[in-house]
């Protein structure tokens, strides 16, 4: 783009303040509640980009839950993931929990199948990425592929014949298998299960930034500010 371009774009809040926090001026940037998520997504990734060492940019919601803490992703980004990129989400995913909860994290893959009740290829997309993530972080507690049921409830899970999982049943960051499941499972959730939904936030960007959804109230722009202050703490963010 031209000069006269860039100073343009510079004068639009969301490249203005962005460009402020990756000068440092500003510990982090929420933005979401006017714009869309491809306009704040597109931002973050021409201002600040991924940080370094991060295959991916991806967005997670924290889900609370009658008093319980759970991690939804990928709800904001990638509409449809390869088994490779689902499988860093899922690992990611897992550091992301663990930071802001201090919680094991127990990882589980979703699909509409539980090892092997239906054959599809979306379903080996699915059972793919588990297995890489396995790779990738054998430290982990991951499994899939697991229906949503099998995933939450012990007694589903035995009756669909997983056992000795230490993920099904009790699983806390449930992966999507693309950003169409990911992002109605989330709101189902809020809307009609009463679950406070904290984010999207951003991870796996240079610096703390965070999209909302238009839908957002004023206490859910406090909620993700809260988060990305945490996140521009000088601690590193700890693995798992």
């Amino acid at each position: 783009m031209t000069w006269e371009e860039a100073r343009q774009l510079a004068l639009d809040p969301y490249y203005f303040s962005t460009l402020c926090l990756a000068q440092g001026r500003f510990e982090g940037v929420v933005a979401g509640a006017a714009r869309t998520t491809g306009d704040t997504v597109r931002c973050a990734l021409r201002c600040l980009g991924p940080k370094p060492g991060t295959h991916l940019v991806f967005g997670f919601f924290l889900m609370e839950v009658r008093q319980k803490i759970y991690l939804f992703a990928d709800c904001a980004v990638t509409p449809e993931p390869s088994p490779r990129s689902l499988a860093h989400i899922g690992v990611e995913a897992a550091r992301a929990f663990a930071f802001f909860t201090r919680e094991t994290p127990r990882v589980a893959f979703l699909s509409f199948s539980t090892k092997g009740s239906a054959e599809h290829e979306r379903v080996s997309d699915v059972r793919q990425a588990a297995e890489a993530a396995r790779k990738l972080a054998p430290d982990l507690l991951i499994d899939g592929e697991l229906q949503v049921d099998a995933a939450l409830s012990a007694p589903v899970a035995e009756r669909k014949g997983v056992r000795g999982s230490a993920v099904a049943g009790q699983a806390n960051v449930l992966i999507f298998p693309d950003l169409n499941s990911g992002n109605i499972g989330y709101k189902l959730v809020e809307r009609l299960g009463g679950a406070r939904a904290i984010g999207p936030i951003l991870w796996g960007l240079a610096k703390p930034m965070s999209d909302l959804s238009r839908g957002c109230s004023a206490s859910d722009i406090v909620e993700v500010a809260q988060r990305l202050f945490l996140m521009s703490a000088p601690a590193e963010v700890p693995a798992c």
